[in-house]
């Protein structure tokens, strides 16, 4: 077998479409583009979301609510999770590359320590930020929170 011989398999490749060259190639004439209307003539681009005149939906739904663009967003962990992992590691000192490290977060999340469940250890937490109800339990544990 060479180079030169191969091809490709049969019914695979097919010429591709010539519009506009002449009336006896099938696509001259119109080219295509039927007769008349804005999709007939040079230059058009259909904007997105347009209907053909009728109201476009976006136009058509009521607006409604606020998006604060300047919200952060935590990805939160509870503290039941946190002895969990305590236990299971004999962990003491929870870091952000730790939490990676056990694909609880990815690395542009930013952490927020939820108080559910108990904490029994003494364990040392860092994240960007913690609730009320967190801190106090993890105190009350002898432990310590960071914010990062």
């Amino acid at each position: 077998m060479y180079l030169n011989s191969l091809k490709p398999a049969e019914g695979s490749v097919r010429n591709r479409k010539r519009i506009g060259r002449g009336t006896g190639s099938g696509r001259g004439g119109t080219s295509t583009r039927g007769h008349k209307g804005a999709k007939s003539r040079s230059g058009y681009s259909q904007k997105s979301g347009f209907e053909g005149g009728q109201m476009p939906l976006q136009r058509r739904v009521p607006k409604y609510g606020f998006k604060n663009i300047n919200r952060v967003e935590y990805k939160a962990i509870n503290l039941d999770v946190i002895q969990s992992l305590a236990d299971s590691t004999n962990e003491t000192v929870f870091n952000f590359d730790y939490f990676k490290a056990h694909g609880l977060v990815q690395k542009n999340d930013k952490i927020k320590v939820l108080g559910r469940g108990e904490i029994s250890k003494a364990v040392e937490i860092h994240a960007h930020a913690f609730s009320q109800t967190a801190t106090e339990s993890i105190e009350k544990a002898g432990g310590k929170t960071v914010a990062i």
